[in-house]
């Protein structure tokens, strides 16, 4: 097993209200969506990964026979992700979100250097655009 080379696939975020999710990843930060299935989920392309958004409400139900035997998950409350951009990009990004109406919670300069600003999607959870710096990483 090679440990460097391991790398996060796909992360998840949970929603009361996937049309407003969908909406919002879509349209405000132009993710490209792969598959909505129902009011169970929406999963968006982001970079080399995917972003998968679930309603929790679905995903604690177990899967029924013959259906994929995907465990039940789910949470309530804000969560957190970060989507990786240079110092550019932030401001950019900064701008665009401002022109669409979401509010930057927070920017922050890092102490090690870097900086990143903060929002929210419709659904509460704290969404980040930061330097990889701020992790040591190029």
């Amino acid at each position: 097993m090679n440990k460097a080379s391991m790398q996060i696939l796909e992360s998840a975020l949970y929603v009361d209200d996937l049309d407003a999710a969908e909406a919002f990843y879509e349209k405000i930060l132009g993710l490209e969506k792969i598959t909505r299935a129902g009011n169970r989920h929406v999963f968006f392309r982001c970079g080399p990964g995917v972003l998968l958004i679930f309603n929790p409400a679905a995903t604690v139900i177990a899967p029924a026979g013959g259906q994929l035997q995907v465990p039940p998950h789910g949470t309530r409350g804000a969560g957190h992700l970060c989507f990786r951009a240079t110092s550019d990009e932030i401001g950019e990004w900064a701008a665009r979100l401002t022109a669409d109406g979401v509010d930057i919670e927070s920017v922050v300069e890092w102490p090690g250097g870097g900086r990143s600003i903060y929002f929210r999607d419709p659904a509460g959870n704290s969404l980040e655009f930061a330097e990889a710096r701020i992790w040591g990483l190029s």
